[in-house]
């Protein structure tokens, strides 16, 4: 088995973990940190099929769990999920698309979602009514991740082609194309040119796959920092004055932002594909990674490992 994608509910004292065989598994948080958890209390309250393949991407909203997988989008209700009910939860949403592999992101201001996929586009579409209102063109490959640059209202997109897209929300105009792998002290040919994350904090942006994970100054639309980590890197993320990131082998990086390594933490999966922070209360505070395991690693001071969750 391998995780390959993760969210907390809004309220924070939940898990949501997609599986390679289409499986949604709920966690509670809540449980498993309790100073009276038991080994019951680290497995799942609920696990469910949502797609016939696997579930590539999770996003939660105010309301919603959405789930991605090969082709199709659905929306599950938080409140019924966590009244545990298996018999009588139900989808909210099923879209199909056909677009293969799909990710997601969500912009909150006009309460859309944002898809990319196998056809090389991304689609955005109303939340309210499910209807696709536009469509922004540019990738020539597929899309691997998307993220939403809130202050400028920007939408930021990563595919096989290896180019970065930023693109104005606002008129669905394309803004800038960073080609990564055309930047020498990025570029990475043994392992192709590919984008496999992205992550945006105020004027800086973090992206890695194929190429070394970089850290990039967007108004100068050049790379500041590249950090000597070794395989590709499948997700980062800003953290206070850490960037922290996954990818090839078994270890949580902590990064400075002047290109140093400050620690790598070890992990129980082989591989990690993804890394979720929990920050909404600090009852569950917590960082939580997934891979090449039916294990989840759970970090408490994102120092150490203090348990795992088993899918």
């Amino acid at each position: 088995m391998s995780v390959f994608s993760q969210s907390f509910s809004p309220c924070g004292r939940f898990l949501a973990a997609g599986n390679n065989y289409g499986e949604i598994a709920l966690f509670s948080l809540s449980a498993a940190l309790s100073p009276d958890a038991s080994e019951g209390s680290q497995k799942p309250i609920l696990n469910f099929t949502a797609h016939d393949g696997p579930v590539f991407s999770l996003l939660s909203t105010d309301t919603h769990l959405l789930s991605a997988g090969n082709g199709e989008i659905s929306a599950w209700s938080w409140a019924e999920l966590i009244k545990k009910v298996s018999q009588l939860f139900s989808k909210c949403m099923c879209i199909f698309l056909g677009l293969g592999k799909m990710y997601i992101s969500f912009h909150c201001c006009d309460n859309s979602l944002i898809v990319g996929g196998g056809d090389n586009n991304i689609h955005i579409m109303d939340m309210e009514t499910g209807i696709f209102k536009s469509v922004l063109k540019g990738h020539t490959d597929y899309i691997h991740c998307l993220c939403f640059k809130e202050r400028e209202e920007e939408i930021l997109s990563g595919g096989e082609d290896g180019a970065v897209r930023i693109w104005d929300s606002r008129t669905n105009r394309p803004v800038h194309c960073i080609e990564v792998f055309k930047y020498e002290e990025c570029a990475r040919p043994q392992f192709g040119k590919w984008i496999s994350c992205l992550a945006t904090d105020s004027d800086w942006m973090l992206c890695g796959g194929g190429p070394s994970l970089s850290l990039w100054h967007l108004r100068s639309m050049s790379p500041t920092s590249v950090f000597p980590l070794p395989g590709c890197q499948r997700e980062a993320v800003f953290h206070q004055d850490l960037i922290m990131s996954v990818g090839e082998g078994p270890y949580v990086s902590h990064c400075l932002h002047g290109g140093t390594v400050k620690a790598q933490i070890p992990c129980t999966p082989s591989s990690l594909n993804t890394l979720a922070l929990n920050l909404k209360n600090t009852e569950h505070r917590v960082m939580t990674v997934g891979g090449s395991s039916h294990q989840i690693d759970v970090f408490t001071n994102f120092s150490y490992r203090a348990f795992s969750l088993s899918f």
